[in-house]
């Protein structure tokens, strides 16, 4: 065992060195791990010095069970050194443990530091401590009420796996009629599509959640989303990572909790109301109500799979017995309505796009041009499928635009664009809600910083909104043959071309989509630069290329 150096010694004999007698010790939290920071293996210590004739904590550190006896005196000398407020810093006189071990060992190391190190079989000040902390953890409100934990999380794990995003947009709500535990009607919004956050919110009126879409669309202020937020009145089911502080997640901004084995996956559930704000757990009425309407929806997302897979959201109304998860004076079962709700998925989509439309503003840029249309990790690729692979989609794909195409040539020109099955299903919906696809057009453009060009690719939808979807530099040799090629077929087949969206970007086809990866063929009109009339385009620093 190595005492201080010599150069820490001089430092804390330099530090006034008062009466007062230091309690130190060590303890397991497993009674306190819930509102305390954990080691990966689920246990932890604490490491706490106290100064018992002042009567306050100097330092506390939680520590994992493994780390070896030197973790004691680094807190020591913190709390010498750098104590918590509103201790200064000091030396004590005596230090007093309850472990013989630790005693013999703090005075190998200390022995220079003219410090009384004394064994007592009692901490008073430490043991009081830690039956507060105790008190906290048991009156603490669980997550779920404990009848219940298991069959919440066990659903929650179903819900995950079978990952509803894959089917629905946030937008499109599904109502679920309960009537007991003081709930009517419970609207589910699942969230995940976009690849971003993962759940389904379950509001407990419809008003409120057409109030908040509308707040969040109109906020573009920190302060003014958390009002929003705050004003829901809905329970949730969340899903996180199981470490999610991890500074490898903080590095990586394109984080997909998907990209995850389910081991790694936790489920949250919670409230948000207006008068209570949010909170992290639920009470019996509420644990009930939501496992009854996770297991309502679970079974009509199964049922109405065939139905829902396609793009777009039909009229479907189910109804279910579900078992009640309580004993008692409550029926075994509870009849649930389930149905979709598309005439409001309609209007909360029409509600973004009108914020959209109403947000732009042509004299803020040079040029209508919007780029959220394409994800950005999008594969795109110009190219060109035989007449025979083209008849095939036309029968087989969900999504099909049809210009009544005359054959010529080798076969179709087209633009393929591969992103996940989530992200292309918005893509896809949200051609459709424009009135499907015009034109595909490739437009000069310029950057004024770097002096270099550019060859914009540009979808128009039937509203005549122009999307950016490919920023391709007019230098690249690459290019420059598939453009002439791309020019070419449309030519021969009187300027037609046409927008593939395929899924897969992932998978093992990811840059090579398979037939069964296309979701959706649309033909459209090859448009020209002149036909579009926009010049050439500036990109500006908000173009990312």
């Amino acid at each position: 065992m190595s005492g201080l150096n010599k150069t820490t010694c001089r430092r804390l004999k330099n530090l006034q060195q008062i009466s007062s007698v230091w309690e130190g010790d060590r303890r397991p939290l497993s009674t306190l791990s819930d509102g305390l920071e954990q080691t990966a293996e689920g246990s932890s210590e604490c490491i706490i010095w106290v100064d018992g004739s002042e009567g306050i904590v100097r330092s506390m550190d939680v520590i994992s069970p493994d780390m070896g006896p030197e973790a004691i005196v680094r807190a020591l000398l913190r709390a010498m050194e750098y104590p918590q407020s509103p201790g200064r810093p000091a030396r004590p006189a005596k230090i007093v443990v309850r472990d013989r071990e630790i005693q013999f060992f703090l005075r190998g190391v200390l022995q220079e530091l003219e410090i009384a190190i004394d064994y007592v079989p009692g901490l008073p000040l430490i043991d009081e401590l830690f039956r507060g902390f105790e008190e906290i953890a048991a009156t603490r409100q669980p997550q779920l009420p404990p009848q219940y934990a298991d069959l919440l999380l066990s659903k929650a794990y179903e819900i995950w796996n079978y990952a509803p995003w894959e089917l629905l947009a946030d937008h499109n709500i599904i109502s679920i009629e309960l009537n007991r535990w003081d709930v009517g009607t419970l609207y589910a919004s699942v969230m995940g599509m976009l690849g971003m956050e993962y759940g389904v919110l379950l509001y407990r009126s419809l008003d409120s959640l057409q109030r908040f879409r509308a707040s969040v669309l109109t906020q573009d202020s920190f302060e003014a989303m958390e009002k929003a937020f705050l004003g829901q009145d809905c329970l949730f089911l969340t899903f996180g990572k199981v470490d999610d502080d991890s500074e490898d997640d903080e590095e990586n901004d394109e984080f997909d909790l998907a990209d995850l084995s389910v081991s790694e996956i936790i489920p949250g559930f919670g409230a948000v109301h207006p008068f209570e704000g949010m909170r992290p757990f639920l009470y019996e009425e509420e644990a009930i109500a939501v496992y009854v309407a996770l297991e309502a929806l679970h079974r009509f997302l199964r049922a109405s799979y065939r139905q829902l897979v396609h793009n777009n959201f039909p009229v479907i109304n189910k109804r279910y017995r579900i078992p009640i998860p309580l004993d008692g004076e409550l029926k075994p079962t509870a009849t649930v309505k389930v149905a979709t709700l598309p005439e409001l998925a309609s209007d909360l989509l029409e509600m973004v796009d009108l914020t959209v439309e109403e947000d732009f503003d042509e004299s803020d840029i040079s040029v209508p041009l919007r780029d959220d249309l394409v994800p950005k990790d999008a594969f795109l690729s110009l190219g060109m499928i035989p007449w025979e692979s083209v008849a095939k989609l036309r029968s087989g794909v969900d999504c099909y635009q049809s210009m009544n195409l005359k054959e010529a040539g080798e076969g179709m020109p087209v633009i393929l664009i591969q992103t996940t099955r989530p992200k292309a299903k918005v893509l896809i919906e949200q051609i459709q809600t424009a009135g499907g696809l015009k034109g595909i057009c490739f437009n000069p453009g310029e950057d004024p910083v770097e002096g270099e060009g550019y060859d914009l690719g540009i979808l128009q939808t039937q509203n005549s909104t122009l999307y950016l979807f490919g920023e391709f530099p007019e230098a690249d040799p690459t290019h420059i043959a598939a453009r002439q090629k791309w020019d070419q077929r449309c030519k021969k087949i009187q300027g037609y071309c046409g927008l593939i969206i395929a899924r897969g970007l992932k998978g093992a086809s990811g840059g090579n989509p398979q037939p069964r990866d296309i979701m959706a063929l649309f033909e459209t009109r090859s448009l020209s630069a002149k036909e579009l009339g926009l010049g050439m385009l500036q990109l500006m620093p908000e173009f990312e290329l």
